[in-house]
C-alpha cells in the first residue's frame, strides 16, 4: 500500500515561514501568493515547489492554487 504526503494550508504557510515569509492566517491564496511573489528573491522557494510538485505529494486545492498564482510570469 502506498501512502502519498498531503500537504495543507497550514503546512504549506509552515515550510513559507521556514523560508522567511510569515502569511496571515486568515489570507487567501490570492493574498499569499502576491504576499510570496512581492518578496522575491527568495532563497529556497524554486526547491520548494519543485518538492511539493513532484510525485507522490498531494496538495489540497488551496496550496495547488496558491502555487499556480506564484507561478505566474
Amino acid at each position: 500500500m502506498m501512502f502519498a504526503d498531503l500537504v495543507d494550508i497550514d503546512d504549506f504557510r509552515q515550510r513559507l515561514g521556514e523560508l522567511g515569509i510569515d502569511l496571515p492566517a486568515d489570507g487567501s491564496p490570492e493574498s499569499w501568493a502576491r504576499q510570496v511573489r512581492a518578496a522575491q528573491p527568495v532563497n529556497g522557494l524554486p526547491r520548494l515547489i519543485a518538492k511539493l510538485c513532484s510525485e507522490g505529494i498531494t496538495l489540497q486545492p488551496e496550496v495547488r492554487e496558491a502555487i499556480e498564482m506564484i507561478l505566474k510570469p
